[in-house]
């Protein structure tokens, strides 16, 4: 049984950064494209970023140039630096295969506030 714990999530004032770390358990990690996910209160939940096998990344345009996803596949790791943060960004903060085929986390929530 795959197993995702999501951490790192905090009260961060507009511009502060954060990095939230995934933990994956019981998979064989290194197969799989991996992908960070957030959602807002009352929307639907969105992928953010993306990190393929062999470390290639993309981004949703409402985060290029300010997240960063990379990956320690020794490790099971899967890490979100995020900076420059706004308010926008407010939300619980997930990872899961680019397929979201795993069951998922409770999540790391990311408020952004003054």
């Amino acid at each position: 049984q795959v197993q995702l714990v999501e951490s790192g999530g905090d009260l961060v004032q507009p511009g502060g950064s954060l990095r939230l770390s995934c933990a994956v358990s019981g998979s064989s990690f290194r197969f799989y494209a991996m992908g960070w996910y957030r959602q807002a209160p009352g929307k639907q939940r969105e992928l953010v970023a993306r990190i393929t096998m062999s470390g290639a990344t993309n981004y949703v345009d409402s985060v290029k140039g300010r997240f960063t996803i990379s990956r320690d596949n020794a490790q099971k790791m899967v890490y979100l630096q995020m900076n420059s943060l706004k308010p926008e960004d407010t939300a619980v903060y997930y990872c899961n295969t680019y397929s979201s085929s795993w069951p998922w986390g409770q999540g790391t929530q990311v408020t952004v506030s003054s």
